[in-house]
């Protein structure tokens, strides 16, 4: 009787858990000329594939939830704080062209006298399992207090690495426009956000404002946050000024969806691409740094910043692994590679700033 009963308190404990807005499922529809969405839920283009398909996952997806939460890796988290420069953003000179990395996949971007911010995540947890996937120490130097206001929030998917609703609700107010690509505006309708001030688009589609276009545009990735999977879109972004095209890749895998969007907006002068939290189980739906460096050369990328790096684990491989790599491939091409400490600025108009290679610093 006392076993049922602890069972029945437990049942009822996760119930009112789960009833937190954070654990809410976003409610939307969608007509039939949605063409990647059929059935229920949204597919990756099959257009937009690699010519050599990456190998499928050999493990079973409650295996791949275990490795993901509890595994232990060598080498996977750094032994020391990583260094950072906090950048004093509310003091910024909201002139200046520059993008600053707050890790993982998080950027506070100024371009054209706007302000973006792009999959901010201030929480020291990328999971929903209280106490799991904790940021590396160090790399959580920005909170929501010190950001401006925001003219533009971009969200690429809804991963809790990417949308985090503590983040959200704190910057409140200060966030005047968010853009998503289709179903994910319902999470912030379901939080309270009103529905004037959110934007969702099919990839390809365009917001336009004053200043700047932002393109929505195509990723191989997935979506969800609980046990439902692919009910929103995933998604990029290009943000697009009289004198700039900056890429912002989210998640990705490898594709042929680079190329399509060179074709679709020409060269860009920065792509920012993930280059981190690879697997071989995952190989579709996450990029090695080889092929970050390819997809820079698809794009026709000026300078490639590789990000979802530096801030948790959520893949096998050692946290420098992806920026060691990545710099000695950016030897032997055109393209500038841009590897700053997070927080620290990035300036869009100094073609000639370098950067160091703070991880061999660390043991």
């Amino acid at each position: 009787m006392l076993f049922i009963l602890l069972i029945a308190i437990a049942v009822v404990a996760v119930a009112l858990w789960l009833r937190h807005p954070q654990y809410a499922a976003p409610k939307v529809t969608f007509t039939a000329d949605t063409p990647n969405y059929r059935n229920g839920q949204f597919y990756n283009d099959p257009q937009y594939a690699p010519r050599t398909p990456s190998p499928g996952t050999t493990t079973s997806r409650w295996a791949l939830w275990y490795q993901f939460l509890f595994g232990k890796d060598p080498g996977s988290i750094p032994a020391q704080p990583l260094p950072a420069q906090k950048t004093d953003l509310l003091q910024l000179d909201p002139q200046r062209n520059v993008i600053i990395w707050m890790g993982h996949s998080s950027y506070f971007i100024q371009l054209n006298g706007l302000r973006f911010l792009v999959d901010p995540v201030f929480s020291r947890s990328a999971s929903p399992v209280p106490g799991t996937n904790r940021a590396f120490a160090g790399s959580t130097v920005y909170q929501a207090a010190d950001i401006p206001a925001i003219d533009y929030l971009l969200i690429s998917h809804d991963h809790w690495d990417h949308l985090d609703y503590p983040s959200i609700k704190a910057l409140g107010d200060k966030i005047r426009h968010i853009v998503t690509p289709l179903g994910v505006g319902a999470y912030f309708r379901r939080w309270g956000f009103p529905a004037d001030r959110i934007s969702e688009g099919n990839w390809f589609s365009v917001v336009s404002g004053p200043g700047a276009k932002i393109h929505i545009l195509p990723t191989r990735h997935f979506s969800g946050r609980l046990l439902e999977r692919n009910q929103t879109l995933w998604g990029s972004f290009a943000l697009q000024t009289p004198d700039r095209r900056i890429y912002l890749g989210g998640d990705s895998g490898y594709g042929r969806h680079f190329a399509a969007i060179y074709q679709h907006l020409g060269p860009v002068d920065v792509a920012i691409l993930e280059c981190g939290q690879y697997d071989a189980n995952w190989a579709s739906i996450h990029m090695t740094p080889e092929q970050t460096a390819q997809a820079a050369d698809d794009l026709h990328a000026g300078a490639l910043f590789p990000g979802h790096n530096s801030k948790f684990k959520l893949a096998h491989h050692p946290w420098r692994d992806p920026l060691e790599r990545i710099s000695h491939i950016a030897e032997s091409k055109p393209w500038r590679l841009l590897t700053p400490y997070i927080g620290q600025t990035v300036a869009l108009d100094d073609p000639r700033q370098s950067f160091t290679p703070w991880w061999r610093q660390l043991p």
